[in-house]
């Protein structure tokens, strides 16, 4: 089945050779151009979202937000602002890629294609996961490595779901306060940090695949062998 990918975007030029580009990678583009349109789009249909920012009608960033409540498809944002708070708040908000305006045809074509390569964000999914020598099982709530149980808190638990859900993705630290910790309780984006370096410390050797994105937050390495 020929995957459909959602376009937003309000420049006709940019518009028409982004159609081009995503039929001749095989895809199936829909073409929308400004965000009261986007924002009013069932995306269960959708693989992918292309996302523009400065959008007449409803903000890009407002229209991204209306997608994350309701849907986990992947969303590369397209902006030709390159300010690294930019990037940062739209990471932030769920964006999966933020991609530089101007761009090559082959670039864009090349960065849909490994979003599309990796699972979606599974909010639902019970199955336990298997990464290296790490597996996790949500409906047991039970995490051993290399067959070994470890004793996790509930917090350490919560953020690792997170992260491993989001394998091979950024996850902003505003993102794993609000999936992990209680702001009731004290958690913060300072206390994130005590956490992330108590769960590397006993997952051990797996622990290492939990990378710091500088001015972002966390990302779990989806397959490759850890250092």
């Amino acid at each position: 089945m020929t995957p459909r990918i959602l376009v937003v975007e309000d420049d006709e030029p940019l518009g028409e050779q982004l159609v081009r580009t995503l039929r001749r990678g095989g895809y199936e583009p829909t073409w929308v151009k400004d965000g009261d349109a986007a924002a009013g789009v069932d995306v269960a249909p959708y693989a992918l979202v292309l996302l523009d920012l400065m959008l007449p009608g409803t903000y890009g960033l407002d229209v991204l937000k209306r997608l994350r409540a309701r849907s986990d498809v992947p969303v590369l944002i397209l902006s030709a602002r390159e300010d690294a708070a930019d990037k940062v708040r739209a990471l932030s908000l769920g964006a999966d890629d933020y991609v530089t305006k101007p761009f090559w045809p082959d670039e864009l074509l090349a960065r849909v294609k490994a979003r599309l390569r990796r699972p979606a964000l599974e909010r639902t999914a019970d199955a336990a996961v298997v990464v290296g020598g790490l597996r996790i099982d949500p409906s047991r709530r039970e995490v051993a490595v290399d067959g070994a149980p470890v004793e996790l808190t509930k917090v350490e638990f919560e953020l690792l779901h997170a992260l491993v859900r989001r394998r091979g993705a950024a996850a902003s630290r505003a993102q794993l306060v609000d999936d992990a910790l209680d702001p009731d309780a004290g958690g913060t984006e300072r206390t994130l940090d005590v956490h992330i370096s108590r769960l590397r410390k006993k997952l051990g050797r797996e622990g290492t695949r939990i990378a710091t994105v500088w001015g972002i937050g966390y990302r779990f390495a989806r397959d490759e062998a850890p250092a």
